[in-house]
């Protein structure tokens, strides 16, 4: 059979996509045992994972681009789950970081903006969860930002502020949250969990990918995988089974 004409009989196959929408962490989560590349090993026959981190970026930035990048014209139903992970940056000291930092009530705003603007594409809201930024280990930063010739531009505890605010919001607009502020550190040094004081290490990786993971199962379960399994396919008339 031709290839073209294979084409014609079978239906175009769409994998539903799970987005993952953030800063540099989501950006380097498809890197070495990162936590995006974790979650597209374990769903690679029922969706694409597409990995729309942008580096640097805060929710001002973001709440631009994303209608770039799920429009009214995207099928609601290709769309599995939406990642929602900032805060990092936006948490930034105004003097010492101005061109990142957010204030605390825009930054919710924003939040609330983005959930908002799904919802009117037809993406519901058990389909989007918000990731608060995972706290700030201090002296491993000031060193990474003095290697820069920079001063510490970051605190761990204006990071948790703006972690409560995405819980906030998340609640507020009834989606999942997933707040690695507060779990990375209870009852444990977090250190551990950062590369660099900010950005997340192997271990940082393994642990949101956990989290994450037992918060998409239960949305992406019923989820189909998509062509049947090898051995199922009928041999003598393939056709049968894959058109």
């Amino acid at each position: 059979m031709a290839l073209a004409e294979a084409g014609a009989r079978g239906r175009l196959l769409r994998w539903p996509r799970v987005l993952l929408f953030g800063d540099s962490i989501t950006e380097y989560s498809f890197q070495e045992n990162g936590w995006g590349a974790y979650l597209a090993e374990r769903l690679v026959r029922k969706c694409d994972v597409v990995n729309r981190g942008i580096s640097g970026y805060n929710t001002r930035w973001a709440k631009l681009v994303l209608p770039r990048l799920i429009s009214e014209s995207t099928s609601a139903d290709s769309i599995a789950a939406v990642t929602i992970f900032f805060g990092a940056n936006d948490s930034a000291l105004k003097e010492l970081n101005p061109k990142q930092h957010i204030p605390l009530e825009e930054y919710a705003a924003n939040l609330k903006s983005m959930v908002q603007y799904l919802k009117s594409v037809d993406i519901t809201a058990d389909r989007i969860i918000l990731i608060t930024p995972p706290p700030l280990q201090e002296s491993a930063w000031e060193k990474a930002c003095l290697a820069k010739g920079d001063k510490l531009n970051r605190c761990n505890a204006t990071t948790g502020q703006y972690a409560q605010a995405c819980v906030q919001v998340a609640r507020e607009c009834g989606t999942d949250v997933l707040d690695l502020w507060t779990l990375m550190q209870k009852n444990q040094d977090f250190s551990s969990y950062l590369s660099d004081g900010l950005h997340l290490s192997t271990k940082g990786n393994s642990f949101l990918a956990a989290q994450l993971w037992s918060r998409l199962e239960n949305k992406l379960s019923a989820l189909p995988s998509l062509l049947p399994y090898w051995r199922d396919v009928d041999h003598t008339n393939p056709e049968a089974s894959l058109l």
